[in-house]
């Protein structure tokens, strides 16, 4: 994916991020706290996740699928590897 490279810092900025709310999870589990604020932190996570995921998707698609100057077999190997990819991700 060398278009990441384009945005490599705001993309590692977010994963930090992420790995800082999962550590929360954890402290929060470790120190018996209650549910609802598990529960919450969770819910935080799986939000993050999906807008980084959202990011890359976007971006996949923009540069290996929907540029005007890519060739048909490019077009047509880029939209599969989104197909495989999202079908792991729904699961």
């Amino acid at each position: 994916m060398s278009h990441v490279k384009s945005n490599r810092d705001q993309l590692l900025a977010r994963i930090r991020r992420i790995a800082g709310q999962v550590a929360a999870i954890e402290k929060a589990i470790d120190s018996d706290a209650g549910c609802a604020v598990v529960l919450h932190q969770v819910a935080g996570v799986r939000g993050a996740i999906g807008g980084l995921m959202d990011e890359l998707v976007e971006d996949h698609v923009r540069q290996h699928v929907a540029r005007p100057d890519l060739t048909d077999e490019a077009r047509e190997a880029a939209a599969e590897e989104l197909v495989m990819a999202m079908r792991r991700y729904v699961k």
